[in-house]
């Protein structure tokens, strides 16, 4: 089974936001970060070399393998601001509705700025999906 490649670890998240080349875009992270800590209560972690990760959840696939994984997380990339919301946005149309410019994947939503969303609901659809990832995952 080959290893997961993006972990947990013990690299410094400031100097890593001060490594964003783009200020607007490091000053929505900050944004986005501190929504994340009110939420999970969590202080953030690195995950890898560019993802943000609040609180954690253990899952087991039937095939046997297993580990451990961020609950949401965020991470500047240069196209834009990605947020993993893990539950993915089944459950949220009536809040991607509302939330203004964005993209989704399977379990990333991406935006380009803070000023293109509703940042309440951002906010809610945050807490939602944190909520959601560890009723799932308990143990």
């Amino acid at each position: 089974m080959s290893e997961i490649k993006t972990r947990l670890n013990d690299k410094d998240l400031d100097e890593f936001l001060n490594s964003i080349e783009n200020r607007k875009r490091s000053e929505d992270t900050n944004k986005i970060i501190d929504i994340m800590k009110k939420v999970t209560s969590h202080e953030p972690k690195m995950w890898g070399d560019s993802i943000i990760g609040f609180d954690t959840y253990h899952y087991k696939y039937k095939t046997g393998r297993e580990g451990d994984w961020l609950a949401i997380g965020v991470a500047p990339r240069k196209q834009n601001i990605s947020l993993y919301l893990m539950n993915g946005f089944n459950e949220y149309e009536d809040l991607l509705s509302k939330l203004g410019k964005h993209k989704v994947g399977k379990a990333c939503l991406y935006i380009n700025k803070i000023e293109d969303i509703n940042i309440k609901i951002l906010e809610e659809l945050i807490a939602k999906s944190y909520k959601s990832v560890k009723e799932m995952y308990k143990e």
